[in-house]
């Protein structure tokens, strides 16, 4: 019997180190058996079987309701449906989506105060008197502007339609019956006792050889060898870090990839830094960080130039301006790539640009980067999480689904500013990556607004009840 255990468990051991190196070999010279994706395909049908069974319970639910319904009618209380319309058009709106109400009055970071044109009376071109109940419709449109801001929305995990059967996304949804619950447990057992253990190998393996190459390559006289080896190892060493998510990555139209210049792209999670490296390679512009996020900078900035500043410091950003210049005009460096946000959005949507990367060239090549929230979320609410609480997040999850749009490179216009560019920009990545086209700037999660917004707000207020 002894015998039997110890040859079971040495062919699994052998099992799991075959599957290791095949894995490695694979994600080195960038091919796969196409596992991933038909695992990507059956969890679909899972989160199908999922689904029915929620709306099946959410429906024998109603049918209940409505039974009780009806008895409480036939004891001789109002019927729901006889209430005066009045009240029903009291109530707030709800739309689909990520719309929790209508309002009457939305309030633009660059137009202020919007007034919906089926309302005359409250147009800036007619003239009318003030009255007192103003101020009841302008305090209803202030406490709908609270509830849902165009902003604060942006910088928490958006709300599937469906669950995936994780336990962070869950409504306890398990408890609804038996079969869901076992397959819950079931999901449970494969993403922490299987999945998590080969990933992690995968991890520690894919950042060893990319810390270790990097140090080596520093030891190389800058040159054409030096850049060919840092592009072999950089990408091989991104690749098995992509199969550490257990990535699936689509790359579109390759033809417009980045050879040198400058990349823009929207900012999902700092590994959006692995996803994009794995197919291509870039000098980095950004923050320092201390931490893991450190170490990483400084390994990356051995093998080739990157770019790191401190925010904080204005003297850094005239600083940076000059280098990126500098780097942008010698063809034999690497495209830089810039998330011009300046910070991690929730996949919904792109906001304001910073102008400075478009101050640098007249030519830019845009990406746009989106994420299927089915199988994880890749937000990192760093207000929230620690680094390393987001990648075991991401490697606890299903798997990491997405798709990588090269656009055509766009040049600045004439008579066309940086702010204007950038904009242009901007929502070019946003209709390619079907993400809502926002023009507030990332950093109000941080900061409170600038005074001039509040200053327009309250000139355009003071417009409205100007009497003429």
């Amino acid at each position: 019997m002894e015998q039997w255990l110890n040859l079971t468990i040495a062919t699994l051991l052998f099992f799991i180190f075959l599957t290791v190196i095949l894995t490695l070999t694979l994600a080195a010279v960038g091919k796969s058996l196409g596992i991933r994706r038909k695992y990507i395909e059956i969890l679909l049908l899972v989160f199908e079987f999922g689904r029915k069974r929620i709306d099946s319970y959410a429906a024998s639910e109603k049918h209940k309701h409505d039974l009780i319904e009806e008895d409480v009618d036939d004891e001789g209380l109002p019927d729901v449906d006889s209430l005066s319309d009045t009240s029903q058009e009291s109530e707030v709106a709800v739309s689909d989506g990520d719309q929790v109400i209508h309002r009457d009055i939305s309030i633009s970071a660059v137009e202020g105060i919007k007034i919906p044109s089926k309302r005359p009376d409250y147009d800036l071109t007619y003239r009318r008197e003030f009255h007192v109940s103003d101020v009841m419709y302008f305090s209803k449109c202030g406490m709908e502007a609270i509830i849902q801001d165009d902003v604060t929305q942006r910088f928490t995990a958006a709300e599937l339609k469906n669950w995936n059967l994780l336990t962070r996304t869950d409504r306890g949804y398990h408890f609804i019956s038996v079969r869901l619950t076992i397959l819950w447990w079931l999901g449970c057992f494969v993403r922490y006792c299987i999945l998590l253990p080969f990933r992690t190998t995968l991890c520690f393996v894919g950042l060893g050889l990319l810390i270790t190459s990097t140090f080596l390559i520093g030891y190389i006289p800058e040159g054409r060898y030096k850049r060919l080896f840092n592009k072999a190892l950089s990408l091989m060493s991104h690749r098995i870090l992509c199969r550490a998510m257990s990535a699936v990555v689509t790359f579109h139209y390759i033809e417009h990839r980045p050879q040198n210049g400058i990349c823009v792209a929207n900012h999902t999670s700092p590994l959006d830094v692995v996803i994009l490296s794995s197919d291509n390679c870039y000098a980095m512009v950004g923050q320092s960080h201390s931490g893991f996020l450190g170490i990483m900078q400084r390994a990356l900035s051995r093998a080739t130039s990157h770019i790191w500043f401190e925010r904080s410091e204005i003297k850094d950003r005239l600083v940076v301006s000059q280098r990126m210049r500098d780097h942008v005009n010698d063809e034999n460096k690497l495209p830089i790539l810039i998330f011009p946000e300046g910070t991690c959005v929730n996949n919904t949507s792109v906001m304001m640009f910073k102008k400075g990367g478009f101050e640098v060239s007249p030519v830019v090549y845009p990406v746009a980067v989106k994420y299927d929230s089915r199988f994880g979320d890749m937000f990192w609410n760093s207000s929230k999480d620690s680094m390393v609480r987001h990648i075991f997040n991401i490697m606890t999850s299903w798997a990491l689904v997405v798709d990588i749009w090269y656009l055509p490179p766009m040049k600045k216009q004439e008579n066309e500013d940086a702010v204007q560019f950038s904009s242009r920009v901007k929502s070019e990545i946003a209709r390619q990556g079907g993400l809502v086209d926002l023009e507030w700037d990332g950093q109000l999660k941080r900061m409170k607004a600038k005074e001039i917004w509040k200053s327009k707000s309250q000139q355009d207020y003071c417009r409205l009840l100007k009497l003429e």
